[in-house]
């Protein structure tokens, strides 16, 4: 039985499938931080990363992923409700590069190494400003947005790597609803030639 799906039903399973994919991550992560590396300043974070890519696949859908993140983080480190306030509104920020994603354009993002690298980089440091200006609201003084992005830094390498590899994967880091256009002409093309 040859039974299809709807665009609207892959695109649940897809934000599910990397929605379970982040609280892992985040899960593991703060777990092996903590075993590993008890008392550092530093932190490493899958959150701009997912949001990223998601955000390439799905445009705004991706805000469900940054808030999640930022509720997987908090919740796991035991935070306050000013810190899941923080960290959820906080890296609500990154959607702003959907304005980088309009000019340029994803298929330019993606294959170009350097809009890439620099897509991943504003993703992340949109998150940790955004982090800062929270805090700062709730009164963390000017020094803020600093502490975030310094604390924070191995996450900007992490970002980095996790979306140039994805934006090399054929259709992970792609606007899904080219990419499954792509696929279904590609498929007509091969069942023609046969």
């Amino acid at each position: 039985m040859d039974r299809q799906i709807s665009f609207g039903q892959y695109r649940v399973i897809d934000n599910v499938l990397f929605g379970l994919i982040l609280c892992i991550s985040e899960i593991v992560i703060i777990a092996a931080a903590g075993k590993w590396f008890p008392g550092q300043l530093y932190t490493v974070s899958a959150a701009a990363a997912v949001t990223a890519i998601v955000m390439m696949r799905w445009g705004a859908w991706a805000a469900i992923h940054a808030g999640l993140a930022g509720i997987v983080y908090v919740g796991v480190q035991g935070g306050s409700p000013e810190q899941f306030l923080i960290y959820v509104i906080g890296n609500e920020f990154a959607l702003a590069a959907m304005l980088m994603i309009k000019a340029a354009g994803r298929n330019k993002i993606r294959e170009n190494v350097l809009l890439t690298i620099a897509y991943a980089l504003i993703v992340q440091i949109l998150m940790q400003i955004g982090r800062g200006s929270v805090a700062f609201a709730f009164g963390a003084g000017t020094g803020a947005i600093l502490n975030f992005i310094t604390t924070d830094a191995l996450s900007e390498l992490f970002t980095i790597l996790i979306v140039f590899t994805a934006s090399r994967l054929d259709g992970v880091f792609e606007d899904q609803k080219t990419y499954l256009l792509r696929m279904q002409q590609d498929k007509e093309y091969q069942n023609g030639e046969n």
